[in-house]
């Protein structure tokens, strides 16, 4: 019976053994053409039903479909018979693993042979022995539920997918996952990751959601390494849902896009199975966080879910970048460019953060807080330039720019000339505010902490009410001063290397008087030069204190007239 070949015509199949076939046996939409003798012989349960059909036997017209079989297979012309033939049709509904699985039970009764793989060979010890194996095996399985759920296969693959996992080096699951789910080029700090690692997620990815969900649950529940954890979920997202990564808008090309209620489903998987924080994570996996985010809004999911994932974003503020930041704002109820309330809600979160580890007392506090204030200040920076970036939106309020601004604490910022920068922006997008709106929003600048540049430039902003101008300009003058107080002060001590000569031996006086010499023509040049920028400093102090005093007599007049 080797020699027997079997085609397949539309939504019928053909054993082609030069036979008139004699059952014919419906399998989902999909119409199988066989003969009684090979299925009877190998099969039990067909062999049954045949019987019972022949104890009922049916007087039908040879169907047209056996005259077509005996056209292809014996090359001639066969003239229609009216001649009536008894054969047996049988339906199998629900057959587990549908048409394709009959049709691999078919030809094994037909004797051909049949390549045993992964998909197929289910209780294979081999199988289980390896996790890309198991994984296939596990997807074979969804085409035979509930019957491989209630033979205990699906439990077995989970399980041992699982503890081949926990046994694998964690450090092979770093940071950054690549951009290209699927593509096996995954690198962290510049060392390939291992191709095997790779591959084995490229089959997890091939799941359906549910034996997914089982699956993390089975890790969960061996205390696997929060990297593994994590990786899983990443590569599951970014295979089916667009938009999460801005490198790769596009799922992969082998896999359908979900509908948008099974996104939402998946979305809040991943979001509610996110391992907790116990390291800080690369900037990259915070940039995949702002992109479950961004698809978050989108789908509009559960707020619970939402507020899960900006709590775990907020932990990380300080690994985030300023294009992050930048989420659009997709409800209907605001009108600004960007979501600012939810980087208000993550900047709170991290604040939050911060104090609770700095209430916790742990061993080398000190270095810790050192860490937590360089934290301090990359977040400050950060909202300073996000400001700056969304200060020229028409439709920012200034309650809200003001909410956002103040929601740092001081020493969040060493200088303020980036919050100087966005309050100039905004005041240069919206001037129709009143005098008091903009007297608030130049409120948040604290003029001592300009720079002498910022300084300089804010004395000439005409953009600025009066009484900030006039705060620029006494700070500036202050700047100035203790400027100068420090040049002077530097040229009146004396130097060092004039101390160290007046203590050196007699032996080395000639040493002592040439070294005297050239370092005696060095400060000259170097007093000449002090004398100019002192001179130049003068300028500059004179120059604003008649305009201060310009100031003043301005606002006195302003004072009368009121």
């Amino acid at each position: 019976m080797a020699a027997e070949k079997s085609s397949s015509k539309g939504q019928a199949w053909f054993c082609t053994t030069g036979l008139p076939s004699d059952v014919v046996i419906e399998v989902d939409d999909m119409t199988f053409h066989l003969h009684k003798f090979p299925l009877m012989s190998k099969s039990k349960k067909l062999h049954e039903l045949i019987t019972e059909q022949e104890t009922n036997p049916t007087r039908v017209q040879k169907s047209s479909a056996d005259a077509a079989e005996g056209e292809i297979d014996g090359g001639e012309e066969i003239k229609e018979e009216e001649e009536e033939e008894a054969y047996s049709n049988i339906s199998l509904p629900e057959f587990p693993g549908g048409s394709e699985a009959f049709e691999t039970a078919a030809k094994f009764c037909y004797g051909v042979k049949i390549e045993l793989s992964p998909s197929n060979r289910f209780l294979s010890l081999s199988v289980l022995k390896s996790i890309k194996d198991s994984i296939k095996t596990l997807k074979s399985c969804e085409r035979l539920t509930p019957l491989a759920e209630n033979l205990g296969i699906v439990q077995r693959c989970i399980d041992s997918i699982a503890s081949g996992a926990s046994s694998t080096d964690p450090s092979l699951f770093g940071w950054p996952v690549n951009e290209k789910a699927g593509t096996g080029r995954t690198e962290t700090g510049g060392r390939r990751k291992s191709a095997g690692a790779d591959s084995w997620f490229e089959e997890l990815a091939l799941l359906s959601l549910p034996l997914f969900k089982r699956l993390i649950f089975a890790m969960k529940t061996q205390d696997l390494s929060p990297e593994i954890i994590e990786n899983c979920l990443i590569y599951y997202a970014k295979r089916y849902i667009p938009g999460i990564s801005r490198s790769n808008r596009k799922p992969s090309s082998s896999s359908s896009i979900p509908s948008e209620i099974e996104q939402r489903e998946l979305l809040e998987t991943v979001i509610t199975n996110l391992p907790p924080k116990k390291s800080s994570r690369s900037s990259t996996a915070t940039r995949f966080l702002f992109g479950l985010l961004r698809t978050a809004n989108i789908l509009n999911i559960s707020e619970a879910c939402r507020a899960t994932l900006e709590r775990e974003i907020g932990t990380e503020l300080d690994q985030a970048t300023l294009d992050d930041l930048l989420i659009p704002s997709y409800s209907y109820l605001n009108e600004t460019l960007y979501d600012v309330d939810c980087i208000e809600r993550i900047l709170r979160y991290f604040l939050d953060c911060l104090e609770e580890r700095s209430a916790a007392r742990i061993e080398g506090e000190e270095e810790n807080s050192s860490v937590r204030s360089a934290a301090l200040m990359l977040v400050g920076k950060l909202i300073d330039g996000y400001l700056s970036e969304i200060a020229s939106d028409a439709n920012l309020k200034p309650e809200k720019f003001y909410e956002l601004a103040v929601a740092l604490p001081d020493h969040a910022r060493l200088f303020d000339d980036g919050l100087y920068r966005a309050v100039d922006v905004y005041l240069k997008a919206h001037p129709l505010i009143s005098e008091a709106e903009r007297e608030k929003i130049c409120g948040l600048m604290d003029c001592q902490k300009l720079t002498l540049d910022a300084c300089t430039h804010a004395a000439q902003n005409e953009r600025l009410p009066l009484r900030a101008v006039v705060q620029v300009l006494f700070f500036e003058q202050l700047q100035l001063r203790q400027a100068i107080a420090g040049t002077l002060v530097a040229d009146i001590a004396p130097r060092p290397s004039d101390l160290r000569r007046e203590g050196d031996d007699a032996s080395e006086a000639g040493v002592a008087v040439q070294a005297q010499d050239g370092s005696g023509l060095a400060a000259v040049r170097e007093n000449q030069m002090l004398r100019l920028d002192m001179d130049s400093m003068r300028s500059r102090v004179q120059e604003l204190e008649r305009e201060c005093s310009a100031m003043k007599k301005a606002i006195g007049k302003i004072g009368g007239a009121g």
